[in-house]
């Protein structure tokens, strides 16, 4: 026997009315879940979808994996850190004031994003290294200070210091596609051809004149920003520029990093390949590393002497080269020499560990 219940007008237009009330909410739901992409994705750091191989280009992750919680905020900190490293450590930083002005996507283009422009894509997959510099293992937190400290004449940052946890979690993430011990092309710079003389200042002069003087200012000075707080072109040698313990110091590394990048102007405003010729390279290096800049070079680097650079500008050396031949060329005779001395390995140190 069944149990009638007797409906009331309010209840039949309760039922009549529960189901659309019931689907509106959650349509709407999923319409503002569609549209906050980054909500449920979690952070990319060291995951399994390792996709670069050796040898194969790599291409900038996309920010929008980035998630939205303190670890997102944290390398969108990071990031900011790369490209305005002056608002917060300049000479005026509001965070602290322990480097000279310049940004780190100043060498690192395009906050580390561009391939052949000192990338930061391989940072996280090949740290902690050993470093031949040092003849140490040096960490990630050590790597962000050996910029601070040379190529922004600065000091270093406390390695727990939130502002270092930026750094890290920026190179951490955006390279995190990259496998462990794998480094794409485009990481670092493209080496150029050795030239068969002496590069040459006098000539590189005339080409920083043609071709740099507009961005870089005619004494290397660079541009400021408006407000004066950082370098929208920085100076490439004087009292605010790198000092001479920094990588593009060296003119092998400058050459090429000039040569792939420069002039900044004309190549990103055309995206064509009007291009410095590699003679034009070498020697508008050559003029800038000739030019006055701050600084002691750091008298413990490279304690094994075989293992100093071929352009590495200051002695000693274990060869019988001179120091402007290391400084400016040409390399084909030293590199010679040097392969034939690894022929017989013997470490000769410069007692300065």
């Amino acid at each position: 026997m069944l149990n009638l219940v007797k409906t009331t007008p309010t209840m039949r237009f309760l039922q009549s009315t529960w189901f659309p009330v019931c689907l509106g909410i959650i349509t709407t739901v999923l319409i503002l879940t569609s549209l906050l992409p980054s909500a449920g994705k979690t952070m990319l750091i060291n995951s399994s979808n390792n996709q670069y191989t050796e040898g194969e280009e790599w291409t900038a992750p996309d920010e929008r994996e980035i998630s939205y919680d303190n670890d997102g905020d944290l390398i969108r900190y990071g990031k900011e850190l790369v490209v305005n490293t002056s608002k917060y450590l300049g000479p005026n930083g509001i965070v602290a004031q322990i480097s000279n002005g310049m940004n780190c996507q100043n060498c690192h283009l395009d906050a580390g994003r561009k391939n052949f422009a000192l990338p930061l894509s391989a940072v996280a997959s090949t740290f902690p290294k050993w470093l031949d510099r040092s003849e140490k293992i040096q960490s990630i937190e050590s790597r962000v200070n050996d910029c601070l400290q040379r190529s922004l004449n600065g000091k270093p940052l406390d390695s727990i210091n939130y502002e270092m946890r930026a750094f890290v979690a920026y190179l951490k993430w955006i390279g995190h596609e990259v496998p462990q011990g794998v480094k794409p092309r485009g990481s670092g710079i493209q080496p150029i051809p050795y030239l068969n003389r002496a590069a040459d200042p006098v000539h590189g002069k005339k080409v920083f004149e043609n071709e740099c003087s507009r961005c870089h200012g005619v004494s290397g000075e660079g541009v400021l920003t408006l407000d004066k707080t950082a370098y929208v072109y920085p100076p490439l040698w004087g009292e605010n520029s790198y000092n001479v313990n920094a990588t593009l110091y060296r003119i092998i590394p400058l050459a090429s990093f000039i040569k792939a990048n420069m002039p900044f102007d004309k190549i990103n405003a055309s995206n064509s390949s009007i291009f410095l010729t590699d003679e034009e390279a070498w020697d508008v290096s050559a003029f800038i590393i000739s030019q006055p800049r701050r600084g002691a070079h750091f008298t413990t680097d490279w304690p094994n002497l075989n293992k100093k650079p071929l352009d590495y500008p200051y002695g000693p050396y274990p060869d019988n080269f001179s120091e402007f031949q290391h400084k400016y060329g040409p390399f084909g005779p030293i590199k010679n020499t040097k392969a034939g001395s690894e022929l017989h390995p013997k470490q000769i140190t410069a007692g300065l560990k």
